[in-house]
């Protein structure tokens, strides 16, 4: 256990600047036009930042780390994804246009931006529900994950983690608004970059270098290969080589934990509104170099010490990962809390690592919390005392008051649920939300960035079937999720309605797909008709 005293000082410090900057971020919010966007606060670096610190969370490192270490190294693809589709094609071929339309329209969330986009009160409500009904999920496997980084390194009991954890940044997000969130992420990304940067050294350190820990976990597989022998069925070919295709296994890592994550990050809320806060386009091709860089290190380390764990638990006690630890989210957690154990390299490096996994947390619970907050206090709310006859604008004092009491009650709902959700939840939470919203909104959302005709009729439809095919088969199909929310087997008796491969297809592959054919059909079989379209809402902007 890290010495209390040294961790104690860093944490300090690190409280310290969270004030400070949580109080510039309050001193800067004066009406919810700041709150939700903080126009003219963010520079290059600091979204950059705020991008990677809001897009990676203990989910990425604890829940996806955990995965690796029982899938292999196959899941670094993922890291290789977020590079090429999270950052590179968010940032130039849906950040630019976002903060383009959206400076146009005054939007301030991204439900607000499709609505206004298409004109749909509909569309609105039904991107403001969406995130109300998934990101709580989310958010609590972030918090579960943090929860258990900490309980297990520092000793401190699970309740008293997850309340002082959701604390923190119910404050600063309730008070200090998107300014705020943006600048301690900024600064958590910082110490996360330094703590993951120290890990990855010592483990090949640990492991006698960077040839001989890859060569011993690929000899590793081949003496256990035998005591795995459902996954081997399943498809699995080892720590170091990628399962076979088409087997249960490649469906696990290609279509929900790759594709869910890689693809599902397009259509994430919480990270066009970094976008749309951003001054001009050349501060988005600043940040794009900047944010590859840092979610290139955070992931690649933490799907790299994932498979490695296996190597470092079976020298240091004959087993490996998944026989040490039955709970994938505790696999992280325990190889970083023995890894540093009786080393010479130091309590205060240690306790920055301990500190960047706890930044990790924060920075993405910000996020979230934050947009679901927005989501409920300007969009729903908003639009509720707009058909009152009281339409509250976006820099109103009464509308900051609304999305300050909507996010303190969603943390309320955020604690419950954690308490409430399983073990081995935090990849799969994830995925889930992140898979729900690329199926529901990507296709509407691209459509929406680049079309100069909008048919408003064809973008709810799509949304719709979208929400509703994704819907169906994650609740009664997809083995995994079906099992975990437990109406299938409330209706039929039976966990999931099939057996075989197909229960292993993410929910994602057919939701985005029968999306995506809708909204083209739609709009080919609507122009014939010439209904559903409406006057382009930039022209008017």
């Amino acid at each position: 256990m890290v010495d209390t005293v040294t961790l104690g000082a860093v944490t300090c410090v690190f409280l310290g600047l969270t004030v400070y900057l949580s109080w510039y971020g309050y001193r800067s919010t004066r009406n919810n036009d700041q709150f939700l966007l903080g126009k003219n606060k963010a520079n290059a670096i600091l979204i950059a930042l705020s991008y990677g610190a809001t897009f990676l969370s203990t989910s990425a490192i604890v829940g996806f780390g955990g995965m690796a270490a029982k899938y292999g190294l196959s899941i670094v693809w993922l890291a290789v994804l977020c590079i090429i589709v999270g950052t590179i094609i968010a940032f130039l071929v849906f950040g630019k246009p976002t903060r383009r339309i959206g400076q146009k329209l005054g939007a301030n969330t991204f439900a607000d931006l499709l609505g206004k986009r298409f004109r749909s009160h509909t569309i609105r409500t039904v991107v403001a529900l969406i995130v109300l009904i998934g990101m709580p999920i989310y958010c609590a496997a972030v918090l579960i994950g943090g929860v258990n980084f900490v309980s297990v390194t520092m000793g401190i009991e699970k309740n008293l983690a997850l309340l002082g954890l959701s604390l923190i940044v119910v404050l600063y997000v309730t008070y200090g608004g998107v300014i705020a969130v943006m600048y301690n992420d900024a600064l958590q990304a910082g110490i996360m970059f330094v703590g993951m940067f120290i890990i990855l050294i010592f483990t090949f350190t640990q492991l006698g270098g960077v040839e001989n820990a890859f060569v011993g976990l690929s000899n590793l597989w081949e003496m256990k290969a035998a005591d795995f022998g459902s996954l081997v069925a399943s498809g699995m070919n080892g720590w170091t080589e990628a399962p076979s295709f088409g087997t249960p296994i490649w469906m696990t890592v290609v279509t929900t934990l790759l594709m869910g994550v890689g693809i599902g990050s397009l259509a994430q809320p919480q990270l066009a509104v970094r976008f749309m806060s951003a001054k001009d386009d050349k501060t988005l091709n600043k940040s794009i170099a900047i944010g590859a860089v840092f979610i290139f290190l955070v992931l690649g380390t933490a799907f790299t010490i994932g498979p490695l764990s296996n190597l470092f638990f079976f020298n240091e006690h004959g087993l490996v990962s998944t026989e040490y630890i039955t709970n994938s989210d505790m696999i992280i957690p325990t190889y970083v809390n023995e890894l540093f154990a009786n080393t010479t390299l130091g309590d205060l490096f240690i306790s920055v690592f301990i500190l960047a996994l706890v930044c990790a947390t924060i920075s993405t619970m910000a996020a979230l919390l934050h947009t679901m907050g927005s989501s409920a206090g300007y969009d729903l709310w908003g639009q509720i005392k707009e058909r009152m006859g009281e339409k509250l604008e976006s820099g109103d004092v009464k509308s900051l008051g609304a999305s300050r009491i909507a996010t303190m009650i969603i943390m309320i709902v955020v604690v419950v649920m954690a308490y409430m959700m399983p073990s081995n939840i935090i990849a799969r939470a994830t995925t889930i939300f992140m898979g729900l919203t690329a199926a529901a909104l990507l296709p509407t959302f691209a459509y929406g960035l680049y079309t100069k005709k909008p048919n408003v009729l064809a973008a709810e439809i799509s949304i719709a079937v979208g929400a509703i095919s994704w819907t169906i088969w994650a609740f009664f199909i997809e083995r995994t999720t079906s099992g975990m929310m437990g109406v299938c087997e409330a209706l039929f008796g039976v966990p999931y309605l099939f057996e075989g491969t197909i229960g292993y297809v993410d929910p994602l592959v057919i939701g985005l797909p029968l999306s995506a054919i809708t909204l083209v059909l739609c709009i080919l079989a609507l122009k014939k008709v010439n209904k559903g379209y409406i006057d382009d809402p930039l022209l008017d902007a």
